[in-house]
């Protein structure tokens, strides 16, 4: 559905999904045939998808948290400060 909210063209989507003509004809036609039930769920596939997106960023800001807490073992502060070092003489920071 979001290559036809794009205005792509039949064969761009077809050859991007790897479709018969006849395939993506027919899919069309059934949107064009249940444009409001198509619709009405694709809007719910989008609204589900942006929550996913969200818990999933809360997710990894709490894993990075997380580990940003931890005491760094010797050897990582090492690597760490290896790394800071050679980021300041090529100007990175």
């Amino acid at each position: 559905m979001d290559y036809v909210k794009a205005g792509w063209p039949p064969k761009l989507i077809r050859d991007r999904l790897n479709l018969t003509d006849q395939q993506v004809a027919a899919t069309l036609a059934y949107i064009d045939q249940h444009r409001e039930e198509v619709e009405t769920e694709y809007q719910q596939v989008l609204a589900e998808s942006e929550e996913m997106k969200r818990e999933w960023e809360e997710e990894r800001r709490e894993i990075e948290a997380a580990v940003a807490d931890k005491p760094l073992k010797p050897e990582e502060a090492e690597i760490r400060a290896k790394l800071a070092a050679a980021k300041a003489r090529l100007g990175m920071e």
